[in-house]
């Protein structure tokens, strides 16, 4: 296994890795950063990941082998000091490996259950969604402008490593994107406090769900798209519910259906 050593954080390259937590920068380079062996690991299998950084405790606690893998792909490899893992890290704790991956080519939404974020901006919703998409077996997340971006640590911390199994897309033209959906066969439906009984729904075999804004919720523009407006029922005293949950809770019994 051949490895070249980085020492200074002054490194042109250890800049040029840090530079990636901004967002153009990673839109300029094309590739984003993910923290620790298990991502590191989940994008070995399905991404291309371009270069590695490991302190010499990590490759001593995986043996190599996920390094060795990892070169055979063409990954660059790094053995970096504490500072340099610092420096370029985003966690507190930075957890002795980090890894260059390139963004996953977009994919058309095709699948029957798709959830579509409206302006979801905060990182650990998004996230958190991401993960519990690919749990309820959805097959898509498309994203309108203003949601948090999928490739910042936060939200990708937060993915535990679905980012790399959801196909994501933005939309620039949300509501035209739900249109086209529509035309296509799919229910939309749009989770609205005003909205008719959540489990008094039209069952489809293809569906959109539509999780809106934290304090705004869904907007106008996309609400105009759907074929159902819908609420899950609150029982006590809240007004409504995290986005993250009311979107679990309803991937979960809409992704039932297909089980049926």
């Amino acid at each position: 296994m051949h490895y070249q050593e980085i020492t200074s954080v002054h490194n042109p390259q250890v800049k040029a890795w840090r530079a990636l937590r901004d967002k153009r920068a990673r839109e300029e380079c094309g590739c984003f950063m993910v923290e620790g062996i298990k991502m590191t690991g989940e994008a070995a299998q399905h991404a291309r990941v371009r270069s590695v950084l490991f302190e010499q405790d990590a490759m001593d606690k995986i043996g190599g082998a996920l390094l060795e893998q990892l070169e055979a792909q063409g990954a660059q490899l790094f053995c970096v000091s504490e500072a340099v893992l610092k420096a370029v890290s985003e966690a507190k704790t930075p957890q002795g490996m980090l890894a260059c991956v390139e963004f996953p080519q977009t994919r058309p939404m095709t699948g029957r259950l798709i959830v579509a974020l409206d302006g979801v901006q905060d990182p650990g919703n998004v996230g958190t969604i991401i993960r519990t998409a690919d749990a309820a077996g959805f097959e898509g997340v498309l994203l309108a402008p203003g949601c948090a971006d999928v490739f910042s640590a936060k939200v990708l911390r937060a993915t535990m490593g679905s980012i790399f199994r959801m196909p994501v897309a933005y939309a620039a033209d949300f509501p035209a994107a739900l249109s086209h959906l529509r035309a296509q066969g799919y229910e939309i439906l749009s989770s609205e406090l005003s909205g008719s009984p959540f489990y008094e729904r039209k069952k489809s075999e293809r569906a959109v769900l539509i999780i809106g804004n934290e304090s705004a919720g869904v907007s106008r523009e996309a609400s105009a798209q759907a074929t159902q407006r819908l609420r899950l029922p609150m029982r006590g005293g809240a007004e409504s519910l995290n986005a993250a949950v009311a979107a679990g809770i309803m991937m979960y019994e809409l992704g039932k259906e297909l089980d049926a």
